[in-house]
């Protein structure tokens, strides 16, 4: 079986139409505000995490400017307590 060069043309095309029709509909999600955006200024952020034991890990949580500390893993999740607020320099 002897394949021409036109049936492998038309193939790269349709792979280039089907990719641009992909990156266009991504850009008009993006300025439409359908797409996710990252936030300017994130909540929630892990500062740190350490594992205590091949189960269980520390976390320390920033959320909205406070602190907190949470235990994951093992049988149950926990929050351990909040922190207290930086003192401000």
């Amino acid at each position: 079986m002897l394949l021409t060069v036109q049936p492998i043309l038309t193939a790269i095309v349709a792979l280039i139409a089907v990719l641009a029709l992909i990156w266009a509909a991504s850009r008009a999600a993006k300025f439409s505000g359908i797409g996710a955006r990252r936030p300017a200024g994130r909540l929630l952020q892990v500062e740190e995490a350490i594992a205590l034991d091949p189960r269980r890990r520390l976390h320390l949580v920033s959320c909205e400017g406070r602190r907190v500390l949470l235990l994951t893993g093992g049988g149950q999740d926990l929050v351990v307590g909040w922190l207290p607020d930086r003192a401000a320099p």
